[in-house]
């Protein structure tokens, strides 16, 4: 009888003490840094650190759709497609592309792959042209936005799975406002990403031209721009090496909003900062050559 009630006891002692461990560990874990169970982000708990990697996936699946599915394969060149057609358009990143991007599939074979290439997309289009299809939108439109708006949900969900991602948001907000005409959206969508990178001096950048392109509210386009001068000079300015690519397009954009404001003296500030920041300021030079033959006497290049 003895013999037969050992192993039993010894399972509920078993138990009681998984039982303890599991809520001494559960309390540990709970008050760890790198605990997600505070997140409300159901993706980002269940895939942790991966989810970076599928952000980036859904991210050129969106590019992929943007180009109707013709897009190359890893077993193609993909020199044309270093930077996604869909954000190096928007002017919010610099591109790195190079060669043909019409020839990644090269010559065909032989005529059964040239025959092959007529069911599947073969031919490089852009969703905002016309797509696959090839009906460009009419004059005054906005775009084909019933064709763009398929690549906002893979934008999205790139986002919710990696709201660090800064691209994202750029990208998203242009395509919202510029070829869908949806200003209020892409502006809440800004602010998201600036709510998750605060500080960001591309975001600020982004959501600068939302007020002097949309709202027409050039002060409150200034001080955005403004700020992300700033933020660039304490971040990215301190580096060895800077990248000046957002740089350039702040102080650009400042530079003209102060000429057009007749702020002379401000504007050649901004000017003076475009061509040391600009990858041809020889050109620069010359505006500010120009701005000081036309400068009104008497104005001290100050606002007249």
């Amino acid at each position: 009888m003895r013999s037969s009630r050992l192993p039993w006891l010894m399972l509920v002692a078993l138990f009681v003490f998984c039982f303890g461990a599991a809520a001494k560990l559960d309390l540990w874990f709970q008050g760890w840094q790198g605990s997600r169970t505070q997140s409300a982000n159901l993706l980002s708990v269940t895939l942790g650190d991966a989810r970076r990697l599928f952000a980036n996936h859904f991210f050129v699946k969106a590019d992929a759709y943007f180009h109707s599915g013709y897009y190359p394969s890893v077993f193609d060149s993909r020199q044309a497609f270093q930077t996604p057609h869909m954000a190096e358009d928007t002017g919010a990143v610099r591109g790195s592309n190079s060669g043909d991007e019409n020839g990644f599939l090269g010559r065909p074979r032989d005529w059964i792959d040239a025959f092959s290439r007529q069911f599947y997309p073969s031919v490089h289009t852009h969703l905002d042209e016309g797509g696959a299809e090839g009906h460009p939108a009419s004059a005054g439109d906005l775009g084909d936005s019933s064709g763009v708006r398929e690549i906002l949900p893979w934008l999205r969900l790139s986002a919710e799975l990696d709201p660090n991602r800064i691209e994202t948001y750029t990208v998203t907000a242009y395509w919202l406002r510029q070829r869908m005409g949806k200003v209020a959206e892409a502006e809440q969508f800004l602010r998201e990403g600036l709510r998750e990178n605060p500080g960001s001096f591309e975001i600020l950048f982004e959501l600068g031209r939302v007020f002097a392109e949309n709202h027409h509210d050039l002060a409150r386009a200034r001080n955005l721009w403004e700020a992300a001068l700033r933020n660039w000079q304490r971040s990215e300015g301190l580096k060895e090496k800077p990248d000046p690519f957002i740089a350039e397009k702040i102080v650009s954009h400042l530079a003209l909003l102060e000429l057009n404001q007749g702020d002379y003296r401000q504007a050649m500030t901004h000017l003076e900062m475009w061509k040391q920041y600009s990858p041809i300021p020889e050109a620069v030079q010359k505006r500010v050559e120009e701005l000081r033959q036309n400068l009104p006497r008497g104005t001290g290049q100050s606002r007249p």
